[in-house]
């Protein structure tokens, strides 16, 4: 299979000829079966038809990813909700007021209209109305139903650039949307609204604090940022390890001062036994670093481009071929708990604490 890459300006508030008529053919590509990866204001989605079940498949098979880590689908009217969840609570309609469109996902009971080869076997539905003007005209164009996961084969850093989806995905689907680099950087945080309190299922650029403004009182998932909690995830899709880069990862918490210690003391060694090390860091102890690469991610207060920056940093070691990483930990509070989900998995749970 050739995989054809067209391409739309950056947040473009209208589309020329040229750009409506490629998002056309992308959107029929969709609708006869094909797949197609798109920029979303997260990460680029790799898109099927979500009432279709080979479609799902596809994805699935084009991913290698497990047939029972859930599909999101992507809607671009509000209405059409009701088209794939059976019950659609008040909670909900809430929250599409308060983030839709926008980065977030919401857990509801499905219709029967929705394979179960799209939901990974469950009786619930996760939608999601997505900000993004280029994703919006191909999920209209697509006839209004995308499921979509990010773009990348499981397991890998999602991509945040066109360039990190081909070299994924060129010869696993028909058509790439290059519409340059995504502007958060992170999936969408997922709530479930099936159970009251609602529950966050994986935290994103929504937070806690935000949902809990609007709706009062939100659970979150213990699996969350513990591997070790005893607990079993809610959703089989929370389950796999994800956004690991090729070279082994350790995060390392503690004072800044003993952080950096470590993180050089281990790099070096590594670098002794013929490792190629990476670091990743933020501005304010970025000089103090001493590895083959090292990577800002940006200011330590600055979460928004930490988000940002986290899975282009992890594919840029991969381009480096870089075999030993150590990054900094971050806050855990707001959209950092939302990094050290991502980051923690891409580690495997391999924490050092100093």
């Amino acid at each position: 299979m050739k995989t054809r890459i067209v391409r739309v300006r950056q947040n473009a508030e209208t589309f020329t000829p040229r750009e409506d008529a490629d998002l056309r053919s992308a959107g029929e590509l969709i609708r006869s079966g094909g797949l197609v990866a798109f920029p979303t204001e997260t990460v680029y989605g790799l898109g099927g038809d979500a009432l279709n079940r080979e479609s799902s498949r596809k994805i699935y098979a084009a991913k290698g990813r497990p047939s029972d880590n859930p599909l999101i689908v992507h809607i671009c009217r509000l209405e059409d909700i009701r088209e794939i969840a059976s019950e659609v609570p008040d909670v909900a309609l809430k929250i599409a007021d308060a983030f839709w469109p926008g980065p977030l996902t919401m857990i509801l009971k499905k219709a029967d209209k929705v394979p179960p080869e799209t939901t990974g076997g469950l009786d619930t539905v996760a939608v999601r109305f997505p900000s993004d003007r280029t994703a919006q005209k191909l999920i209209e164009y697509s006839g209004g139903f995308v499921a979509a996961p990010s773009a990348n084969l499981s397991g890998r850093p999602s991509p945040t650039i066109a360039r990190y989806v081909e070299e994924d995905m060129d010869g696993r689907i028909e058509m790439i949307v290059d519409g340059g680099e995504v502007g958060i950087g992170l999936e969408s945080t997922i709530i479930d609204v099936t159970v009251t309190p609602p529950q966050i299922l994986r935290p994103g650029y929504i937070t806690r604090e935000m949902l809990e403004n609007v709706l009062g009182k939100v659970d979150t998932d213990v699996t969350i940022l513990k591997a070790d909690s005893g607990q079993a995830p809610k959703a089989p899709g929370m389950k796999y390890r994800h956004y690991a880069p090729k070279g082994e990862l350790t995060i390392v918490e503690g004072k800044p001062d003993a952080v950096a210690e470590y993180i050089n003391r281990a790099a070096e060694a590594d670098g002794r036994n013929g490792e190629k090390t990476g670091i990743i860091g933020t501005r304010e102890l970025l000089s103090e670093y001493h590895a083959d690469v090292v990577k800002c991610v940006g200011n330590r207060g600055d979460e928004e481009t930490i988000a940002r920056r986290l899975f282009t940093v992890l594919r840029e070691f991969d381009d480096e071929n870089v075999t030993k990483i150590y990054s900094e930990s971050f806050e855990t509070a707001g959209l950092g708990q939302a990094i050290m989900n991502r980051l923690l998995k891409a580690a495997g749970h391999k924490v050092i604490h100093v």
